[in-house]
C-alpha cells in the first residue's frame, strides 16, 4: 500500500449534503469515536464520518482499527434499514472480513454502502463496500447473530 502526502483545508469540511448525524447508534463506543453519519433517500441508504486526527496513524492516514469500527457498524445498521424483519433486533458480530484497498488521508469523507444477502433464522449474512473522497478503499463483509429486539436501536 502506498501512502500519499495530504494536506488537509483548514478547518473541519463540511458533510455532505443529506447525511444527518446518529445520535445514539453503538452505544459509548460509538460516541466516543463518531459522530456517524446516514443519508437515506429511498432505497439508498449510506453511513459515513469525516477524518479526524483523532481517527489516524503517524502517517496522517486512517487507522486500521477505525475502519473496522466503521464497517463494523456499516454492516448491521444497513441491514436494519434494509431488512424489515431484523430493523429493531440487535445484530452482534459473529465474523468481520475486511479488505482494505486503499489508504485514507486526515480530512477524507468516507462513506459505505452495505446489504443484506441472506437473513435465517437466527443470523444475518452482509457485506458492503467503503470509499475516500470517491475512491474505493476498503470492502467488507461479515455475519451477525440475530439477538434480541431493543427499543430505540435505530435512529430515525
Amino acid at each position: 500500500m502506498t501512502t500519499q502526502q495530504h494536506t488537509p483545508p483548514p478547518g473541519p469540511a463540511p458533510i455532505p449534503p443529506g447525511f444527518v448525524a446518529l445520535a445514539d447508534s453503538g452505544g459509548p463506543y460509538m460516541h466516543h469515536i463518531g459522530p456517524l453519519y446516514r443519508l437515506r433517500q429511498g432505497d439508498l441508504v449510506k453511513f459515513g464520518f469525516r477524518v479526524e486526527r483523532r481517527h489516524v496513524n503517524p502517517l496522517d492516514i486512517l487507522h486500521g482499527g477505525m475502519m473496522a469500527s466503521f464497517c463494523d457498524m456499516l454492516l448491521p445498521l444497513s441491514v436494519h434499514d434494509k431488512s424489515a424483519e431484523v430493523a429493531d433486533r440487535f445484530l452482534p458480530t459473529i465474523s468481520l472480513q475486511i479488505d482494505y484497498l486503499a489508504a485514507v488521508p486526515l480530512g477524507a469523507w468516507v462513506e459505505g454502502q452495505a446489504q443484506p444477502l441472506r437473513v435465517t433464522r437466527s443470523l444475518v449474512f452482509a457485506q458492503g463496500l467503503v470509499s475516500a473522497d470517491g475512491i474505493p478503499c476498503a470492502r467488507t463483509s461479515g455475519v451477525f447473530k440475530i439477538g434480541s429486539a431493543l427499543s430505540g436501536l435505530v435512529a430515525q
